[in-house]
């Protein structure tokens, strides 16, 4: 095998030396008047040579029976196709339009891209009709004959580059454009994509045309020189629009991105070569100007496929999730569009010249992969991992959603023990999933399990609190002492238990925020749950009365709101408790236990709005806080004399700062309390 490697790399590099050599190899210039002539003449002798052959088969006497047998099938063909040639485009344009509408969802732009094959199908169908019908003749000779064939393929550049250009630059588009540019631009858009076809289609059969005739090198670049330089011109053309998108895009976005930048280096391309192709042409280097114009446009259209195949594959994913404000930002169009990147490739490659042996020894290489810890990782082996675990995964999100649906509710099962499950079947199912993954692709991991090994010792110190919070997840799932919807104090923070996952538990607060707990502190830490296995909970309103009110009565009314609230469960009936005598008001709690107490702030906001109106129907007060100052002597603050002092008692001063002087905290007292002001400079702002 190592000796017929050698050989075929020998091989190759000589064929890709003589592909370099022709390239760079000076021919004929076509801009030489000498060779006019000749190639005029030679178009002459071709097309007589034809017309001799057709004339020599009629004149067969068997040929003339063949053609009369066959006539009936001559003629179906030949308006069948004249028909679909003329026709087609037509019919096809029209039930297009009709599908689409004016403001077409995404059913309709599909159907109505399938449509729009028809007008490539339906003409290429015709001339294949022709073609036939002009074999059946059986006139044709062997020029002839080549001759014909080979306009098939010439009308299928054509009609693939119109098509093109109708979807590329379209004439009406309810939703985004692919270019932006206005109707006009659009309409020379599609002219020029469709005259850059017509033109390359027929550089094509000349040159078709030029091997069968066996022309000369001059004759050949002589003739084909022309449909170059109109080629040149199309290109200058085109690269003008996308310059006009490109101009148009940055006003509408404000600024240039990487896309713009592309199509700037893509205008820039195409004039250069749309420039040089010619010249390089003109002076002799006719093979090495094919080399740079042909491919170039063979890859600018399987750009524009790529785009329209893009825009393909996101109206599918509309129609499949009905969410097209999403599907600009979603990951899977563009992952599909990468994968239709990555399949495009061979395709450039033959375009640019790249034999089908070369690219079928590149595969086979790929096939053999790398080896890796002594295992052998090979395209084929991972894509059997990717597509088991993807089968797995999807079977185990197939079963979540049954189990979810349709099994677990007709369960007797708690909300939070049917998350449990699901989730632990998740987990369990990606495991196995992945497993089956590695064993079915027939990866060998004995030799990995060394490396894993000391890494699993470095990598788990840095990786404790993953690891906690993770077996933490699992205890939670097992053991469910919170569940989903749950409403729970962890920390201080109050709130519903909207999420739990492996790592973290998420709370959402009421006011609307979200808590990431890791799922250690739930376990390790102090949790109150207020709806664990029921929603079932106490509410407590305290009450104040003023003093000398009769207690009795008060304790009947709050009675009668309590057991009036519909929330209010009777099966326990509600508590009033007299708690005591306050500062201010004889203090009261009404205790009482809730349906639901998710709706304790609603029905404490209830209560406390009847026992205002009764409170009020019953000339009950509800006292509000009060304080009186006393002052042992005012006189001295007004500044009045005062009779002698006697022994034992305070002397007064002449003025009032000195009788400031003499006041204390035990000057100025409650009356009832016989508290004194807690700062003691007698101006009553402790109260």
């Amino acid at each position: 095998y190592s000796r017929a490697d050698g050989l075929i790399r020998g091989i190759d590099s000589i064929i890709r030396d003589r592909q370099a050599e022709e390239l760079l190899e000076f021919g004929p210039s076509p801009l030489n008047p000498v060779h006019w002539l000749p190639a005029l003449q030679a178009v002459r002798t071709t097309g007589l040579q034809m017309v001799g052959e057709v004339r020599n088969a009629w004149s067969n006497p068997v040929r003339q029976d063949e053609t009369r047998d066959n006539l009936p099938a001559v003629l179906v063909f030949l308006v069948v196709g004249i028909v679909l040639v003329v026709r087609g485009r037509r019919w096809t344009r029209g039930l297009t339009a009709w599908v689409l509408g004016d403001h077409p969802g995404a059913g309709r732009w599909l159907a109505g891209f399938a449509l729009s094959l028809g007008s490539l199908i339906l003409p290429l169908l015709g001339v294949a009709l022709l073609i036939e019908a002009a074999s059946k003749t059986g006139l044709l000779g062997l020029r002839a004959d080549q001759f014909v064939s080979a306009l098939l393929p010439s009308a299928f550049v054509f009609l693939m580059a119109r098509w093109l250009a109708t979807r590329i630059f379209p004439a009406k588009e309810a939703r985004t454009l692919p270019l932006v540019l206005d109707d006009a631009q659009r309409l020379s858009g599609r002219w020029t994509g469709a005259a850059l076809g017509l033109v390359v289609a027929t550089y094509a059969l000349v040159r078709n045309t030029a091997e069968l005739s066996r022309w000369s090198e001059a004759t050949t670049n002589t003739l084909l020189f022309p449909l170059l330089v109109i080629t040149g011109l199309l290109v200058l053309r085109l690269a003008r629009l996308l310059r006009a998108h490109t101009r148009n895009q940055v006003e509408l976005e404000g600024s240039e991105n990487y896309r713009t930048r592309l199509m700037r280096f893509l205008v820039l391309a195409l004039n250069l070569l749309a420039l040089i192709s010619p010249v390089l042409a003109s002076v002799g280097y006719f093979t090495l100007a094919h080399f740079l114009m042909f491919p170039s446009l063979a890859s600018l259209q399987l750009l524009a496929i790529l785009l329209i195949l893009q825009r393909l594959v996101t109206e599918v994913y509309v129609l499949v999730t009905g969410n097209r404000d999403g599907a600009a930002e979603s990951l899977i169009p563009i992952l599909i569009g990468f994968v239709l990147v990555l399949m495009s490739i061979p395709f450039f490659a033959l375009a640019w010249g790249a034999r089908v042996a070369d690219l079928t020894e590149i595969y086979a290489r790929m096939l053999q992969g790398v080896e890796l810890g002594g295992t052998r990782i090979s395209p084929a082996i991972f894509l059997t991992l990717v597509i088991v675990f993807v089968i797995g995964y999807m079977a185990t999100r197939l079963l979540q959603g049954t189990l979810k649906n349709t099994v677990l509710p007709k369960t007797k099962l708690d909300q939070g023990g049917r998350n449990a499950i699901v989730s632990g079947i998740g987990y369990v199912g990606i495991f196995l999933a992945a497993i089956i993954a590695i064993t079915s692709a027939g990866i060998d991991l004995t030799a990995l399990g060394y490396v894993a090994g000391a890494l699993s010792v470095g990598i788990g110190f840095g990786l404790q609190n993953v690891v906690s919070n993770f077996v933490s997840g699992i205890i939670l799932l097992i053991e469910r002492p919170i569940s989903e919807g749950d409403w729970i104090e962890v920390g201080g923070t109050h709130g519903v238990v909207r999420d739990i996952s492996v790592r973290s538990t998420v709370i959402e607060t009421f006011d609307r925020s979200d808590v990431i707990v890791p799922n250690s502190d739930l376990i390790s830490g102090t949790v109150t749950n207020y709806t664990r296995g029921n929603t079932v909970g106490r509410v407590i309103v305290p009450v104040g009365v003023a003093y000398g009110t009769d207690t009795r009565k008060v304790e009947g009314i709050l009675k009668e709101v309590a057991e009036a609230h519909p929330m209010v469960l009777m099966s326990t009936p509600p508590f009033i408790v007299f708690k005591g005598f306050g500062a201010d008001s004889l203090d009261f709690e009404i205790r009482a236990i809730l349906r639901d107490v998710n709706w304790v702030l609603a029905v404490h906001s209830d209560m406390n709005h009847e026992i205002a109106r009764r409170f009020t129907e019953e000339g009950i007060e509800i006292p509000f806080a009060q304080r009186d100052v006393w002052l042992r002597n005012p006189e001295v603050l007004r500044g009045e004399s005062g009779p002698e002092t006697e022994p034992g008692k305070p002397s007064t001063g002449g003025d009032v700062e000195e009788a400031r002087a003499h006041l204390t905290g035990k000057d100025i007292e409650d009356p009832r309390t016989g508290e004194t002001e807690a700062d003691g400079d007698g101006d009553g702002d402790a109260r």
